[in-house]
């Protein structure tokens, strides 16, 4: 898959570590990213197009639970290899364990402190219908945010 790209002025691609948070707060997060801002994606699977976020990735050994570890619930469906956390108080998704690389977490790239979906330009969409794991994978298109003019 190509790269995500950042708006100009947007956040620092090599951003490595951040806290994160849930909307309510409940559920607060130190994260070291796998490789900055440039894995952030997208995925088409049924689950992945209703939620709607942008993840970035991190290894299983990068997310620390500062608080409210008693206040992630999870959502697996289908094979129950992804593991979704969510806040139960508030409902953001926060991160998840992935069904295409156990090994790492996708994490919500809205929860990063001074980070927003919208900093992104163009976002990879992988192809979630035909699940990397079931031998399918590769690039489904490219979401693209342009702002209004100012």
């Amino acid at each position: 898959m190509t790269g995500a790209r950042l708006l100009p002025g947007g956040p620092d691609p090599d951003l490595a570590e951040v806290d994160a948070a849930c909307h309510c707060g409940a559920v607060r997060l130190r994260l070291r990213l796998s490789d900055g801002l440039r894995t952030a994606r997208r995925c088409d699977c049924s689950f992945c197009r209703m939620r709607g976020a942008v993840a970035v990735s991190a290894p299983l050994d990068g997310i620390t639970i500062v608080a409210g570890a008693e206040q992630l619930a999870e959502y697996r469906f289908n094979t129950r290899t992804a593991v979704h956390h969510f806040c139960r108080v508030c409902g953001i998704y926060t991160h998840h364990q992935r069904r295409s690389n156990p090994d790492e977490y996708g994490v919500n790239v809205a929860i990063l402190k001074d980070v927003s979906p919208f900093d992104f330009a163009e976002i990879p969409v992988g192809n979630g219908r035909c699940h990397p794991s079931d031998g399918g994978g590769g690039q489904a298109g490219t979401l693209t945010y342009r702002p209004a003019p100012a």
